[in-house]
């Protein structure tokens, strides 16, 4: 699912004035993780908090593609960032922190446009659970969508825990994983 790809983040995040009129640092942060960790509901709460956010399973921002030959029965093809339409998105500033969410194979060629990768993770029981409770989000409610997800936990995950600069246990209440979150946007990592 994901290319593999070494990076160094090397964007310095942007300043800007807060109400109080203190320098806060600006910063693009990548929030990825498995089906059901609850990267879509830290968004929605980041975005309740007036920070900007882009969820990349909105319509647009990711196609999806079918392989040529399928690998097996459950997996025939993947969805892909648009990468013109990320890399515009990347390109811009309103002036605020950006939240981006998504778990796609190609995030890792725009990982050095990141101040910060964060992982989310959660047990799998805690997954599957979610899964099957939520109601805006069909994915993983049959037998061969939840495979894909186990699949992707033995799979993918690991691959976003070696290049991930943050990993945060999403089985905590909402509230803490979005504290950590803008925690880890307002004291980006810079590397050069």
């Amino acid at each position: 699912m994901l290319e593999g790809h070494s990076r160094t983040l090397a964007h310095t995040a942007t300043l800007s004035l807060d109400h109080s009129g203190s320098v806060v640092p600006m910063s693009r942060i990548l929030v990825t993780g498995m089906s059901g960790t609850g990267k879509s509901s830290a968004l929605s709460e980041l975005g309740r908090r007036g920070y900007r956010v882009v969820d990349t399973d909105d319509p647009g921002w990711r196609e999806y593609r079918e392989y040529v030959e399928s690998p097996n029965e459950v997996r025939r093809g993947e969805w892909l960032w648009v990468e013109e339409r990320i890399t515009g998105l990347l390109d811009s500033d309103d002036g605020r922190s950006l939240f981006v969410q998504g778990c796609v194979r190609n995030q890792s060629k725009f990982y050095d446009r990141f101040n910060a990768v964060v992982l989310l993770s959660a047990p799998v029981d805690v997954i599957l659970d979610r899964i099957a409770r939520r109601t805006t989000n069909n994915y993983g409610k049959t037998p061969v969508g939840r495979a894909m997800i186990l699949d992707d936990l033995a799979r993918v995950e690991p691959l976003l825990r070696a290049n991930c600069t943050h990993e945060l246990d999403a089985s905590r209440p909402l509230d803490e994983v979005v504290a950590d979150l803008i925690a880890i946007a307002s004291r980006p990592i810079t590397t050069s």
